[in-house]
């Protein structure tokens, strides 16, 4: 009867070590209450183990060494054996999974734990749906609308309470043409473009600009701003690689900021490097990576394929044993 049991025997303790971010047991969804003769269907090692992973709590540590730690009975050695029954049980799967942490994507090993023993095409689908949900997490949000800047004192205004209702009743074709701005220095200040044109004869002197050269530069240094460069990228795309004299340094400008004028970028920084499958199931033999449909009952090809290779191969190494052992006793043997 203890035998019987042995899935309830081991309690998780209540402060279970729990795993870094991204890492840890996942519960897989829809399983059944737990019941005293969960996992009646496996040895009494695996039982036992997976009777104390079935009552750790989600994202607790699931990695070898923790759960060796914490279970009396077994080393590193009898869990990782246990781990891999279990896997071919269909109770877990180990998963490869890319997160973003601090702005930097990384890749965390996931256990899922399904307390009810499921079969490979359950896994695929389930892992496939994870997978798209994590995709749909990771979507980068819509950037907003670009808004043209606004002096300081349509900001002050655009701040301020509504409390003119007849005003929002224009026509609708006054609201579609947008009010023209007439620059004042005196007002809005130098604009940022003109103001890296103005610099450059500070940071190089061959490219020294007068006040007419800028004005009549800074159309197409604003261009480059507007794409998303800022005064240090633009200074440096203008005066690397100088010639020795510069004769003319606002037709030197010009070409410059015509023939090195920067791509679009998207307004928002896009997701580089993040594959359309962000989660890869683990071999619980070897370790290798791969998709869920290619990892069956927790094994890849090559170790599902090993065993029967070795079998086909023992006949065969032994009749070169005995060959072997023949030729020595020959050898040994008196003229």
């Amino acid at each position: 009867m203890a035998t019987q049991n042995i899935s309830v025997a081991l309690r998780a303790p209540a402060s279970a070590p729990r795993a870094h971010r991204g890492y840890g047991k996942h519960s897989a969804p829809d399983q059944r209450p737990p019941r005293q003769d969960d996992f009646m269907l496996l040895s009494e090692r695996e039982r036992y183990i997976a009777g104390y992973v079935d009552r750790l709590p989600e994202g607790a540590a699931m990695d070898i060494k923790s759960l060796a730690r914490n279970l009396p009975l077994y080393g590193q050695m009898a869990v990782g054996t246990a781990l891999k029954a279990l896997a071919v049980a269909g109770h877990l799967r180990r998963v490869l999974c890319r997160i973003e942490v601090d702005n930097q994507n990384r890749w965390v090993t996931r256990t899922f734990w399904s307390r009810t023993a499921r079969d490979n095409e359950w896994w695929t689908t389930h892992l496939a749906a994870e997978s798209d949900r994590g995709l749909q997490e990771a979507a980068v949000t819509p950037p907003a609308p670009d808004r043209v800047p606004c002096a300081p004192e349509e900001a002050a205004a655009s701040d301020a309470p509504f409390s003119a209702p007849a005003e929002a009743a224009e026509p609708s074709t006054a609201a579609r043409v947008p009010q023209q701005r007439i620059s004042d220095p005196a007002q809005d200040g130098p604009s940022p473009a003109y103001l890296a044109l103005a610099r450059l004869g500070r940071t190089e002197p061959r490219l020294a600009l007068s006040a007419a050269d800028c004005q009549t530069l800074e159309a197409l240094a604003a261009e480059w701003f507007a794409r998303g460069v800022d005064a240090a990228y633009l200074t440096h795309a203008l005066t690397a690689g100088l010639p020795a004299r510069v004769d003319s340094p606002v037709g030197l400008v010009r070409r410059r900021l015509n023939d090195k004028l920067p791509p679009h970028l998207p307004t928002a920084p896009a997701a580089h490097g993040i594959p359309g499958r962000r989660l890869l199931v683990e071999c619980t033999e070897c370790g290798a990576p791969g998709p869920s449909e290619a990892i069956l009952d927790g094994f890849c090809r090559p170790c599902r394929q090993a065993p029967r290779e070795a079998t086909a191969a023992g006949p065969a190494i032994e009749r070169d044993i005995q060959v072997h052992m023949k030729a020595l006793r020959d050898g040994l043997r008196l003229p």
